[in-house]
């Protein structure tokens, strides 16, 4: 063989440095071709040559991409796209040892056998091929590069306790995607290399790796051809893979492509297993340790002489089987198995009357199916393609620029998730691949631009997808400076937020810090200790400023909390009487016993100060030292109860209570109602509000009562809540409804002076104070105790008085200004009046007390007869309460001896007794003793002169 056109096989491991010894090789001669076994790698090493000679004489030609300056001198391909007609000086063809892959051997086989340069040619593999190499090339030379680095078996590892700057191998995208979401929960991210991705998106994840923001990447087994990445261990989730046919185990000496990514330059690397992966045996680990497999027996080989003269003829070209005993013919490729397809079909059989024409089928039939799509849906983008490009010529044709533009605007959407983009991108790379071919579509140049453009954008939208889904920038960052022994950085915003180094660690609730529940759990610990040191003097800040602040920023949730502004910074608990509750303090213990006492004396102070604002009255009333006896004992029930008491519990109080003891209880504000014994001022909504929380409180409810909205004079009755809350509300139930105590009472001042024996009507007033239609009314009237009988009668008109009318001839003589002649009536005549219509009639209800009793009354006897002139005495009305009678102008309160015997008001009377023509009544007793005149009694003059005059 002439020296000057050598042919050389340089064979070792991985990380021997090959790739890098073919391009110094290439770049020493004018011309050369390389073929790398994927577009990804190709890409890579493009840049790498790039950056040495410039882009002028540099092409990159793939399946889908194809630059080539006018002035190229050396052209970077995958092994499927190098052009061997140009004669160039120097070839190489990189992972050669794929010649014994079942789907693109032959392609391999085929460099091997054909690809020469006109000086230098390089095979750069494994060294299993030496014996392949050396039967079926000629005269070629041996080189072996031992790898630079050791590797080691490290066993099995789970994903949480992987080592960083690990890549961890899956075979399938589900795989892949659900180990990369658990690095990220995990480890805080992960960086995604497939080989389906675009170089722009597979550059963007290798980049996040190779910088350091995540330390860990998962990929498919496309890191295994010589992308050169800074790794130090490589784990294996699977050991099995489908290779397009069926599920089979990867042979040792792909187990050691893919092991050989650990390592770089003269760095050892380690390997092994995760996940449920049974470690590898002995044998299998000492041969990827020593770098010694079985050699290679056959390689796949197609023929490359084809026939064109028929689609049968070409067919049977392709099937030619060989003799050779290095080589096997390959299997059905999925170009040979579309063109089977194709030609099966009568529409595509019809067109190919012309050897171009087959041809061109062939061309087309080897449009890869990058979407991996089932059935005939590749088929008939291929025979659509096909009568596209026929034409009414031979061969012709081209694919309409319109068809072309609406397929790429379905495309061109970046909006999605990570398995939608994959796919547009998938269906992009096929027009790319069109667009790429000579001849095909009209203005090639600008459509090569617009399909690039569109796997440009979904590519970096992909990239964007995968970064947001996979990669948790943040615990990134935090485990990174970890990793360099650096401080973390922590601030604290104006809104309380808390950033580490930039990155939002949580929030600062009041004086408790609540994390970010999003940070994974190894990042949970590092964003709690970098937040709590930028917290503590935050703390101090904090509670300074809470200590001064005004009553006015604070407040009590109706459930106990304690608030300041919209931050919960404390609750109230239970204390030794039920208006003197204490407080604990929400603080974390990271803050120090300091800020959480002055939080908690602010705190007290506030409620303090809200009890003896809001209970003044009350607390008065009970510090009160002149209040004796049953007065003062009156008092306490009365503070128990936060100033509000049904009269019915304590009705026996009530009457033991004298005219003294209720004036001086009166002058506190204390008003003694029909229902309820209260004070009025307390039943304002803040002090209302502040009873019921605190009510709560002392009897320990779990679920506190609300406060009714203020300024409702009733509220719904809602029989599953006991009276007792409406009391304390301020509310007496009656019926479906509840009143307002204080305006129950008044009411209750303007039934008393009805006749409720004989019955009695609603009068306006008593509707404006309770706010109901008559209706609603008698239900509360029911519920009080009084029986409503409703009925009907006309409703009567206002009388309207009618103006008499001027007849026409006086109108007409007053118009005129003369007088009115004697003989001209002045006055109209009457019209007749028109019949009366059916009286309108109007609903109304008459009311009679009818209480329902409580409890069964006993049986009595007959009733003694009383004598003619003898007094009445006391006669039971039923239970109705008794409070205090409205005192008309000019009155006191008269004593207990003095008013009118009986439970029920005697009505209206019509005139006024004589004073002598009463009987008198006599008690078996001693008179009572005369009491002093109070002189405070706005009568006290009138009394002096009693029995004066």
């Amino acid at each position: 063989m002439d020296a000057t056109r050598r042919v050389t096989a340089v064979l070792g491991p991985t990380n021997t440095g090959k790739t890098h010894h073919a391009i110094e090789r290439m770049l020493s001669h004018r011309t050369g071709v390389i073929g790398l076994p994927l577009r990804l790698l190709a890409r890579e090493v493009y840049d790498r040559i790039v950056a040495k000679v410039g882009p002028s004489v540099v092409a990159l030609v793939t399946g889908e991409e194809r630059i080539v300056p006018d002035r190229t001198q050396y052209w970077v391909c995958t092994t499927e796209a190098m052009p061997l007609e140009i004669g160039a000086d120097f070839v190489a063809v990189d992972e050669i040892q794929l010649c014994a892959d079942a789907d693109r051997g032959h392609v391999f086989t085929d460099r091997l056998l054909r690809a020469r340069g006109l000086n230098e040619t390089l095979f750069l593999g494994s060294d299993t091929m030496r014996g392949a190499i050396a039967g079926l090339v000629p005269h070629v030379t041996f080189l072996k590069r031992d790898r630079m680095s050791t590797l080691k078996y490290a066993g099995s590892k789970k994903i949480s306790r992987m080592p960083e700057r690990s890549a961890i191998v899956g075979f399938s995208v589900e795989n892949v995607y659900a180990i990369a979401e658990l690095i990220r929960r995990q480890k805080g991210g992960c960086a995604v290399v497939m080989g389906a991705l675009s170089p722009r998106t597979r550059n963007a994840q290798v980049a996040l790796y190779q910088n350091g923001d995540v330390d860990y990447l998962v990929a498919t087994d496309a890191i295994g051809m010589g992308l050169n990445l800074d790794i130090k261990h490589v784990a294996f989730s699977a050991t099995a893979k489908f290779d397009g046919r069926r599920m089979r185990a990867l042979y040792p000496q792909e187990l050691a492509q893919i092991a050989g990514r650990a390592g770089r330059h003269t760095e050892d690397g380690t390997f092994g297993v995760t996940g449920e992966v049974r470690p590898f045996d002995e044998e299998t680990v000492e041969a990827i340790e020593t770098h010694r497999f079985q050699p290679v027996k056959k390689l796949h080989w197609r023929n490359e002489s084809l026939d064109f003269g028929s689609a049968e003829r070409l067919i049977r070209s392709l099937e030619e089987p060989t003799y050779n005993d290095w080589l096997t013919r390959a299997r059905d490729a999925d170009d040979l198995l579309a063109l089977k397809a194709l030609s099966a079909l009568p529409e595509v059989q019809d067109r190919l009357t012309e050897p171009k024409r087959v041809q061109l089928l062939w061309d087309v039939c080897r449009i890869p199916d990058f979407r991996s799509s089932t059935g005939p849906e590749h088929t008939t983008l291929l025979t659509r393609i096909f009568e596209f490009l026929v034409g009414r010529g031979l061969g012709g044709g081209r694919i309409p620029s319109d068809w072309l533009a609406t397929a790429i605007k379905r495309i061109d959407k970046t909006e999605g998730d990570i398995d939608t983009l994959s796919r547009r991108l998938a269906y992009i790379r096929t027009w790319t691949y069109v667009t790429q071919r000579k001849n095909w579509v009209e203005d090639e140049s600008h459509w090569r631009e617009e399909t690039r453009a569109v796997e440009d954008r979904l590519s970096d939208a992909l990239h964007a997808a995968l970064t947001q889904r996979f990669v948790d920038r943040r615990t990134s960052v935090l485990l990174r400076r970890l990793k360099q022994k650096e401080a973390l950085v922590a601030e604290v915003n104006d809104k309380g937020e808390v950033t580490v180094e930039g990155e939002f660690a949580g929030k600062l609730e009041g004086f408790r810090f609540k994390q970010d529940a999003s940070a994974t759990p190894d990042a949970a610990r590092t964003l709690a200790q970098a937040a709590i040191q930028a917290l503590k003097p935050e703390f101090h800040l904090r509670a300074d400023r809470f200590y001064n602040a005004p009553d006015t920023e604070l407040d009590f949730t109706e459930q106990g909390g304690l608030m300041w502004g919209t931050n919960a910074v404390g609750k109230l608990v239970k204390g030794t009487e039920p208006a003197k509750p204490t407080v604990e303090a929400f603080v974390d213990e990271e803050a120090g016993p300091e800020v959480v006492e002055k939080v908690r004396r602010r705190l007290q102070h506030f409620i303090d100060r809200k009890v003896a604002a809001q209970f003044e009255p009350l607390l008065n009333m009970s510090r009160d030292e002149t209040l004796t006896g049953l007065a003062r004992g009156f008092a306490f029930r009365l503070t128990e109860a936060m100033g509000v008491l049904p009269r019915e519990q304590v009705a026996a109080e009530v009457k033991e209570l004298d005219q003294d003891a209720r004036g001086a209880l009166r002058k506190h504000g204390v008003r003694f109602g029909q229902f309820t014994i209260f004070l009025p001022a307390l039943l304002k909504p803040a002090p209302t509000r502040l009873r019921l929380v605190l009510w709560s409180l002392w009897n320990g409810l779990q679920e506190f009562p609300e406060s009714p909205p203020p300024g409702l004079v009733t509220i719904p009755n809602v029989q599953e809540v006991p009276k007792m809350h409406y009391t304390l509300a301020g509310y007496h139930p009656a019926g479906a409804r509840a009143i307002r105590i204080d305006m129950l009472e008044r009411l209750a001042d303007i039934l008393r002076q009805k006749d409720s024996r004989a019955g009695f009507e609603a009068t306006p007033d008593m509707l404006s104070i309770t706010g109901m239609t008559l209706d609603q009314f008698a239900d509360l009237m029911g519920g009080l105790g009084y029986k409503g009988e409703k009925a009907e009668r006309p409703k009567v008109k206002a009388e309207v008085a009618k103006t008499p009318e001027i007849s026409e001839e006086a109108a007409a003589a007053i118009a005129a200004g003369v007088p009115i002649p004697e003989e001209v009536s002045i006055l109209a005549p009457v019209a007749e009046p028109e019949p009366e219509a059916a009286p309108e009639m109007e609903a109304f209800y008459t009311f009679t007390w009818a209480p329902k009793p409580r409890h069964p009354r006993p049986e009595r006897g007959p009733r003694p007869e009383r004598k003619e002139g003898a007094p009445r005495g006391d006669r039971p009305q039923g239970e109705r309460p008794q409070g205090d009678r409205p005192r008309r102008e000019g009155q006191g309160d008269r004593p207990k001896h003095d008013r009118p015997k009986g439970d029920r008001p005697k009505g209206d009377f019509k005139g006024k007794p004589n004073r002598d023509d009463r009987q008198k009544s006599f008690e078996a007793r001693p008179p009572r003793p005369e009491k002093p005149i109070d002189p405070d009694n706005p009568f006290a003059a009138l009394l002096a002169l009693k029995g004066k005059v």
